[in-house]
């Protein structure tokens, strides 16, 4: 009995054993295969270093509306954020008293006219007459002088009436040019006094970015330059309009952004990129390898087998290739996204 326990405990101790050597060998020890999908070096080079100018996006086209009246409010036939076409009506006046004073003026420029037209008239026959010396210079003169202050009362009373055309025409406020309704100051009933605000229109196809930089930084810009720009993050191309003197060592870049399809805000925080006349040492990598989650920014950095995404501080553009400023190092690979993704 003995024997036969001793041979079966030894056989038990001998399969645990063949077991346990089987189980070290783990495919965790196996070689992990090479990344296959695309990569791209981060490339080290020297290029210009740049300075970035802080600003504000304005609408190139902002206008305020208000009236030379004062006038009761009787319709506003616009909302905040609704677009207009150019000369659209947005806001009417009440202007009863002008309606009746113009029609006075027609009246009056009617009177001028016809007594401007039988001055001509006896000027005319009196004219004859003193060519064939039937009437003395006296009488002349007096026809002469009547037709002038017939002619006078016309034009004045002309002028008039252009005059009153103008005032009547800030009984309906027209957009200056085709926008959005940003503000509206008024409402049916409301009392309108002359320079109160009543309306502002806007129009942010273009915006024009203005950023201070050193006069060193100015002098390597001038109009028609371009720039990059980026406007809440987004980067765009910019083209200056001007550089003007600000302050006694600065100088403010006015950049136009162009914004057609509206996806710039308008108001945004804005960046200029200026080139300077020194170099640096840069990092740069491909544009379509950068990863963004909301405001974060990345890239998958290829190492054994696998591609893993490290978030890292971007700076601007340079030729397709976007400069890191930290979370990378020379030499390091950096995956590619997959063409039809």
């Amino acid at each position: 009995m003995h024997t036969i326990f001793k041979f079966r405990a030894g056989l038990m101790a001998v399969l645990l054993t063949a077991a346990c050597g089987q189980g070290d060998k783990s495919p965790a020890e196996a070689p992990a295969a090479p990344y296959a999908g695309a990569t791209a070096a981060v490339m080290d080079t020297m290029l210009p270093a740049t300075y970035e100018a802080s600003g504000v996006a304005q609408p190139l086209a902002d206008a305020t509306l208000s009236t030379k009246l004062m006038a009761s409010v009787t319709a506003v036939l616009v909302t905040e954020g609704m677009r207009v076409a150019a000369g659209a009506p947005l806001v009417r006046l009440d202007a009863a008293d002008l309606d009746a004073k113009a029609r006075q003026a027609v009246a009056g420029v009617s009177a001028a006219e016809a007594a401007h037209g039988d001055a001509l008239s006896q000027a005319t026959r009196i004219r004859a007459l003193y060519a064939d010396s039937a009437a003395p210079r006296a009488q002349l003169d007096a026809v002469e002088a009547g037709l002038a202050r017939a002619a006078a009362g016309l034009e004045a009373a002309r002028a008039g009436n252009s005059e009153l055309a103008a005032v009547r025409a800030y009984g309906v406020l027209r957009a200056p040019f085709a926008g959005v309704v940003t503000h509206r100051f008024v409402d049916v009933g409301d009392f309108a006094a002359p320079g109160a605000p009543l309306v502002t229109v806007q129009d942010a196809s273009r915006l024009r970015i203005s950023a201070a930089v050193p006069a060193s930084m100015a002098a390597r810009v001038r109009t028609g330059t371009r720039l990059t720009a980026r406007i809440e993050g987004i980067e765009v191309p910019a083209v200056v309009e001007g550089v003007v003197p600000s302050a006694a060592t600065m100088y403010t870049i006015n950049a136009i952004v162009q914004n057609r399809d509206g996806k710039l805000p308008s108001g945004g925080a804005a960046v200029l990129t200026v080139p300077s006349a020194t170099t640096m040492r840069t990092l740069l990598v491909p544009r379509e390898a950068i990863v963004r989650e909301g405001d974060l920014t990345g890239v998958r950095v290829v190492g054994v087998g696998r591609a893993e995404l490290r978030w890292v501080r971007l700076g601007d553009t340079r030729a397709g290739r976007v400069v890191v400023l930290s979370g990378l190092n020379a030499g390091e690979r950096v995956a590619l996204p997959v063409a039809g993704r």
